[in-house]
């Protein structure tokens, strides 16, 4: 009976103690490495409010047992081309990269490359996306393990002069980055030159272009508006987008525990592509309003314009129904289907950029001199005949003032649907008067006219008196305040 209970007692002091013993001997592993490999710089959105935060989230949720090393720029070599095969391959873990860069070699993933198929907003497109792999791309990309897919923001006509109908785009030689694109500006009459994205600085002050059909985000990497200062929008659709994948290695994941695979899979699919789709559209609308501050041009289609230029490209989508069709694929179908879920997402609300903006770039933006804002031109119908002039109409009128108010900061806007995206962005100073007619969004108030007395104190004034009404003779009447661009999208 001792025996029995000593050895009774040493068997339950055991099980107690193995699950201590398992934590310690876990805690004595290395984490599992991964290298994820991409070719956007270091300092690229992409990277800095993409896949760094990203890698940085698993890790956390994984208790430190994985690690995700990110490698910007082709840090780990070959060209961007070569990405994919890097995943399937093993040569990288994880990669981000467009499948376009092959093409033809992914024919399914490219209905969201198709002229004026995409939204306008990438976090609907990147959405909707996911949910066409899920039923259409699982054989395409079988040869790894997607974890995401995501389609950028849409593409901007950024050149020298204002491109307000298709007219103005005829005999352009214009960079393009994708295929479709490419044979996009074939059917609207113009010449698209594709090439690296490195090469368009120089290209462009030599040139050998005359400007680029690209999105928001590549302008600051490459500096584009240092030489194109008008830029074309489309309302609601995108004339030209690029799709993307965040491709895993299959025997990569495989080897994974159960745990970690998990921590992998509450990462991925929309949860990642949403994240995707936040960042192109946050990183779109910000360099679009720094465009505008610096006084460029941005001229937006309405949608009764943009219909004109989607039936100039229908060859195009009918040219690539047709080579599905070869492949034995029902293009039309496939299209019903990606309509149907961008239909799905629209109603996802507009993604909000921080609030907070640094008290250093206020400091040293608060004292500068007004510069002149971007005009923005809205083109209610473009086909084939000059632009018409734009719709003016006057702004409502602020409420009655009790008291001496100094003008509200106010900022350049680019023509976007309602509601408009607040930006969180340094404090302006007021422009009195403003240079050109400024498009204002919606939901910022309208600029307070100023007091007709010859002198103003740069502090705001505030007032401790009680309220008067505005028809009293000692407050001096309100000047009109200046016009602004009434811009449907």
């Amino acid at each position: 009976m001792r025996v029995a209970r000593r050895s009774f007692i040493a068997s339950t002091l055991a099980s107690l103690a193995a699950p201590a013993v398992m934590r310690l001997a876990r805690a004595d592993v290395p984490p599992i490495t991964l290298k994820l490999h991409h070719a956007f710089s270091a300092v690229s959105s992409v990277h800095e409010k993409f896949l760094a935060p990203w890698a940085r989230k698993v890790e956390t949720e994984a208790s430190g047992r994985i690690r995700i090393d990110v490698f910007p720029s082709m840090e780990l070599g070959g060209a961007p081309a070569q990405l994919f095969d890097q995943a399937r391959d093993g040569d990288a873990d994880i990669v981000w990269t467009a499948p376009g860069l092959t093409p033809g070699r992914f024919a399914k993933i490219e209905t969201f490359e198709l002229p004026f198929l995409p939204s306008r907003r990438a976090l609907v497109s990147s959405r909707a996306l996911q949910d066409f792999a899920a039923i259409y791309l699982k054989e395409e990309f079988g040869e790894v393990h997607p974890l995401c897919f995501s389609c950028s923001d849409p593409g901007v006509i950024h050149g020298y002069t204002p491109v307000r109908s298709i007219e103005d785009i005829k005999d352009l030689k214009l960079h393009v980055q994708t295929r479709l694109g490419g044979e996009a500006m074939r059917a609207l009459g113009a010449r698209p030159v594709p090439m690296p994205s490195e090469e368009l600085p120089t290209a462009l002050t030599e040139r050998v272009i005359d400007g680029c059909v690209d999105p928001w985000h590549m302008v600051p990497p490459f500096r584009l508006n240092d030489l194109l200062k008008t830029h074309t929008e489309f309302a609601e659709l995108s004339l030209s987008s690029r799709t993307y994948v965040l491709a895993m290695n299959k025997p990569a994941y495989e080897r994974l525990p159960r745990d970690l695979k998990t921590v992998l899979d509450n990462n991925s699919d929309a949860p990642a592509a949403g994240m995707a789709g936040t960042m192109w559209d946050l990183q779109a609308h910000a360099v679009a309003e720094n465009v505008a501050e610096s006084g460029d041009v941005i001229v937006t289609l309405l949608p009764e314009a943009v219909a004109h230029w989607r039936r100039a490209t229908e060859p195009v989508v009918a040219a690539w129904q047709k080579d599905m069709k070869e492949a034995k694929v029902d293009g039309g179908k496939i299209i019903a289907t990606a309509h149907a879920l961008l239909a799905k997402y629209a109603i996802l609300p507009e993604p909000q950029p921080p609030q907070v903006a640094p008290p250093q770039q206020e400091a040293v933006t608060h004292p500068q001199p007004p510069r002149s804002a971007g005009v923005t031109t809205t083109i209610p119908n473009t086909a084939n005949s000059p632009a018409p002039s734009p719709v003016v109409k006057p702004a409502p009128l602020p409420a009655p003032q009790t008291a001496t108010q100094t003008p509200a900061p106010t900022s350049s806007s680019i023509a976007k649907p309602a509601p408009a995206v607040t930006v969180a962005r340094p404090a302006i100073k007021p422009i009195h008067p403003p240079s050109a007619h400024v498009a204002v969004p919606a939901s910022p108030p309208a600029p307070a006219a100023p007091v007709t007395q010859p002198a103003i104190h740069p502090a705001p004034v505030v007032s401790t008196a009680p309220t008067v009404k505005p028809v009293s003779p000692p407050a001096p009447a309100p000047a009109p305040p200046p016009k602004t661009l009434n811009i449907p999208l």
